[in-house]
């Protein structure tokens, strides 16, 4: 990669990995802080303070990525991360879970994935594309294991509260490094004889197929800790403030040994084998919660195995949406992919906590199984897209320009 597609993607992925950090930093503390607020024992109003933020991203994702292949990445970045700041001290400031939910609501309303994901794609060739997104996919990793980790402490000394502040004050900042530190990058020129097609264009079987699947990994990654911190209190025993102690080791070494998964997948052309084993594993990790989550031992190696399928899917999946997608429609093709990103936010939170309030804390494994079963089958069908041509001398840094 030239300096010019590192210092892009690197920017980027950071930005991207904040607007996760708003999702994820209250995820091992909130159903825990919940039951002391009116109506915190209401496991659905919780997991729908969890899952409302993936909800109005879905709802925004598609037009906000219209408007980057015509306005331009950054304003519509810049837009975005406003609405985030606005959402976040809206929460801070709230005392019961009504007005959190409304916070939530207006944090995911800013939903700027996909302009973020066309960018790093406008930024990068496309041989070094997968290792863009996997800066990308590293980044959320990074941002799910210091939620995980400091997320605890961090809540022992400012509470709930305080941290929606500080999501707030770091969206701030972000708007500062779009402004002045993200490289302008060359989009693809706007077609209107593809205007006249968008639907052919993003509504096909190989795009939708990688659209639910990441729809499904967010679906499992919120409906899990719905149950999982509060598994880790009860059952293992563990205090809330030393969660860090099991995730700060189990996503370490996970995230250190999805990497050269990740790395061979693309450099020796294995990326089915990959993200299909990857899909299996899934499975057998919710299975594994859902038989073994009163037991430390099984319940510290089922949060291992997912991490490690987690970690590969959020490399491998935008990498291969933004291979797939027309040139000149990255920004709708992967709005539509974080939309499918941002239902399962909702989904798992929503769905979780209605079959924790309702059925059991297994029956939310146990759905998180059957529907990554599911998109085991529709993984099986799923092939990775053709290589482009290599790009002449004239076009080997577009970044450069």
């Amino acid at each position: 990669m030239t300096p010019a597609e590192r210092r892009a993607s690197n920017t980027l992925a950071s930005i991207y990995g904040l607007r996760m950090l708003g999702l994820f930093f209250i995820l091992p503390v909130f159903a825990v802080y919940a039951q002391h607020l009116p109506h915190g024992h209401d496991k659905f109003l919780v997991g729908l303070a969890l899952g409302i933020y993936g909800l109005t991203q879905a709802i925004m994702q598609i037009p906000f990525g219209v408007a980057s292949d015509r306005l331009g990445r950054k304003p519509v970045m810049v837009f975005g991360l406003v609405l985030f700041a606005i959402g976040s001290f809206v929460a801070g400031a709230s005392d019961n879970l009504y007005l959190i939910i409304i916070g939530r609501a207006i944090q995911g309303s800013g939903a700027i994935s996909a302009a973020i994901s066309a960018m790093i794609a406008d930024s990068t060739r496309e041989q070094h594309r997968t290792k863009a997104m996997a800066m990308v996919g590293m980044t959320i990793g990074f941002a799910f294991i210091l939620s995980l980790v400091a997320g605890p402490p961090v809540y022992h000394a400012i509470s709930v509260p305080g941290m929606f502040d500080l999501t707030g004050i770091l969206a701030i900042v972000a708007i500062a490094v779009v402004i002045w530190v993200v490289p302008p990058a060359p989009m693809s020129t706007y077609s209107e004889e593809i205007e006249g097609h968008w639907a052919k264009a993003v509504f096909t079987p190989a795009l939708l197929k990688l659209d639910f699947s990441i729809f499904v990994v967010n679906f499992l990654q919120v409906s899990m800790f719905v149950v999982v911190p509060v598994a880790l209190v009860q059952y293992a025993g563990i205090p809330l403030l030393h969660h860090w102690m099991v995730y700060l080791p189990v996503t370490l070494i996970s995230f250190a040994l999805a990497i050269p998964g990740i790395i061979w997948a693309e450099k020796y052309g294995y990326m089915k084998p990959v993200f299909v084993g990857s899909v299996a594993l899934l499975v057998l990790t919710m299975l594994g919660f859902a038989a073994g989550y009163k037991h430390p031992v099984a319940l510290i190696a089922a949060l291992f195995f997912f991490f490690l399928a987690f970690n590969v899917m959020e490399a491998l999946l935008p990498s291969l949406v933004s291979r797939t997608a027309p040139p000149n429609r990255k920004g709708l093709a992967l709005g539509i992919y974080n939309t499918g990103q941002s239902l399962g936010l909702f989904a798992g939170g929503a769905v979780g906590g209605l079959l924790a309030q309702y059925a059991s804390k297994e029956g939310v494994f146990l759905a998180a199984a059957a529907l990554a079963a599911l998109w085991l089958v529709v993984a099986a069908t799923i092939q990775p897209p053709p290589k482009r041509h290599k790009p002449s001398e004239a076009e080997a840094a577009p970044a450069q320009a």
